[in-house]
């Protein structure tokens, strides 16, 4: 199949395969005596598994480790589930880190009248947030 039908039955952009064969995660594909990059259903396979650790939020280096696991029949589980208990570590610290910011942010937005003053609790609590800011007129 060519690059478009390996796109549409992986759920992965004709781009994204393209720049997973740049960066070598995955093998180009074969090329047709017209040219054309062509793709086995094992590639499209690969290409699913790609796209779902890409939802699961994995970086691309932990990707390539989860591909080197998952063809390795001689894998240990175990360094299966070290790798994804250290990815769930990081999401954790992630979201705390965005609930900080939304707390952050709603504080400083329920400060905000939202009306045609020039006055803005906004602005004014970003650049305090900074510490050391100052007001561009006023500087």
């Amino acid at each position: 199949m060519n690059i478009g039908q390996a796109a549409d039955h992986s759920g992965v952009s004709a781009k994204m395969i393209r720049h997973y064969e740049s960066i070598g995660l995955i093998q180009p594909g074969q090329r047709s005596a017209a040219g054309y990059r062509q793709y086995s259903e094992r590639d499209v396979h690969l290409l699913r598994f790609i796209g779902q650790a890409r939802k699961l939020g994995f970086p691309l280096e932990q990707i390539r480790l989860l591909l080197s696991l998952w063809q390795d029949s001689q894998r240990s589980s175990a360094d299966v589930k070290q790798l994804a208990a250290a990815h769930i570590a990081e999401l954790d610290q992630r979201i705390r880190e965005l609930s900080a910011m939304r707390d952050a942010l709603s504080t400083l937005a329920a400060g905000c009248a939202g009306d045609a003053r020039p006055d803005c609790p906004i602005l004014q609590g970003l650049a305090q947030q900074g510490g050391h800011c100052a007001h561009p007129a006023r500087a």
